[in-house]
């Protein structure tokens, strides 16, 4: 047979009361422990779950700041190429400049004093471009003079002060096709062929000994010069990478970068790359039998082929300009859109601490307050006790 004590209203009120008063201090101790009012979503649903989505797409969001950063960084890395490449380009200028105020000499008396007994014609070049005079025989050496110079289309031939021999004066490269242009002149038969010095079906024999040829030699050295830093050029623009990511040394449309902005991926940015090689510039190496004109003369023989190659370099420097522009312009955009999102998830994060948080003052101060009501709670169950503690009294 089952029993159950019996409390009296006052009692039973006051033991109310301390459960009660038992239940906020646990409540409040987990507070402060664990620095939540809203820790599961028993304690607030609205609020739990709120702060959950603002707290998924913060992370969301964080997890993009990578990628942002990333993306901040290979446009760097593209912007940092560019700005070396411009330093590259201009000491090209500088080589190219320098090959242009090389004078070019070819000066030189021969060594036998002329004598037309035959008719000859003799082949020579000019900075490449071939020149043919008809000698008839037994022209006088002032005939043969100015059929040579006719021919030149300059003042470059002339005479001695004896009268008997040919002397070469020119502000440029003079070469012969044979031997025998040569010594049909007087001047001493070079020792070996040459075959297409300027190009196909341009076959020269070396200089005669009679005959001294300035600048050629050190245009070809300037002209090489230039072409290392073509190389240069092009190697830079391919180690501009970042990430596996390379925005200047492949123009092709798939060669991109792409920042997503958000985690739906519906506000993004893409970055087009461009090929800012010597190719990709524009810039040709300087070849033996390279250059703008027909003759197809090189190594910055043609001060026209110079000066084309001078105008191409500024060509060069206009597109890195407005490449440099282009992708400055757009780091902008992204570093603004990296602050954004750091500022946005921050705000995110305060969202949800605001909605889950507690203040932990405001708990302390609950937990001193509740102490106190327990300890009132427990003075007043004993003076709710104490009539039955009068009827013991009696009973004794």
């Amino acid at each position: 047979m089952s029993s159950s004590v019996t409390l009296s209203a006052a009692t039973r009120q006051n033991l109310l009361s301390l459960q009660d008063t038992a239940s906020l201090t646990s409540a409040t101790q987990n507070r402060l422990a664990t620095g939540l009012k809203v820790s599961s979503a028993l304690d607030n649903p609205v609020n739990f779950f709120t702060a959950q989505s603002f707290t998924s797409r913060s992370g969301d969001l964080g997890a993009l700041l990578d990628s942002i950063s990333n993306g901040v960084q290979t446009v760097q890395a593209a912007n940092q190429g560019i700005t070396s490449i411009q330093k590259l380009i201009d000491s090209a200028k500088s080589t190219a400049n320098q090959a242009l105020s090389t004078q070019l000499t070819t000066t030189g008396t021969a060594s036998t004093a002329f004598d037309s007994t035959a008719a000859s014609t003799v082949t020579f070049y000019v900075n490449g471009e071939e020149k043919t005079a008809n000698i008839a025989a037994a022209d006088s050496i002032d005939t043969a003079i100015s059929a040579l110079n006719t021919s030149a289309g300059a003042t470059m031939f002339s005479k001695d002060t004896s009268g008997k021999k040919i002397v070469l004066n020119a502000s440029s490269d003079v070469e012969f096709k044979t031997a025998a242009d040569q010594t049909a002149l007087g001047f001493a038969a070079g020792a070996t062929t040459t075959a297409d010095t300027y190009g196909t079906g341009k076959d020269t024999i070396s200089k005669s000994a009679d005959l001294t040829v300035a600048g050629v030699e050190g245009r070809a050295k300037l002209a090489d010069q230039f072409n290392s830093l073509l190389t240069q050029i092009t190697q830079l623009a391919k180690d501009s990478s970042f990430n596996g990511i390379n925005l200047i040394s492949n123009g092709d449309p798939s060669n991109k970068l792409h920042i997503a902005f958000n985690e739906k991926d519906t506000a993004n940015l893409d970055i087009q790359g461009q090929d800012l090689t010597s190719d990709g510039l524009g810039l040709d190496a300087i070849g033996p039998s390279s250059g703008a004109t027909v003759n197809g003369q090189g190594k910055f023989l043609l001060d026209t082929d110079i000066k084309a190659t001078i105008s191409s370099l500024g060509g060069a420097s206009d597109t890195l300009r407005s490449a440099s522009s282009t992708f400055g312009s757009n780091l902008s955009v992204v570093q603004n859109r990296q602050d954004f999102t750091k500022r946005l998830v921050n705000i995110l994060d305060t969202g949800a601490a605001n909605l889950t948080n507690a203040d932990l003052n405001e708990e302390a101060a609950n937990s001193q307050a509740l102490s106190t009501r327990q300890s009132l709670g427990i003075s007043a169950l004993s003076l709710a006790n104490q009539a039955q503690q009068g009827i013991l009294q009696l009973l004794r």
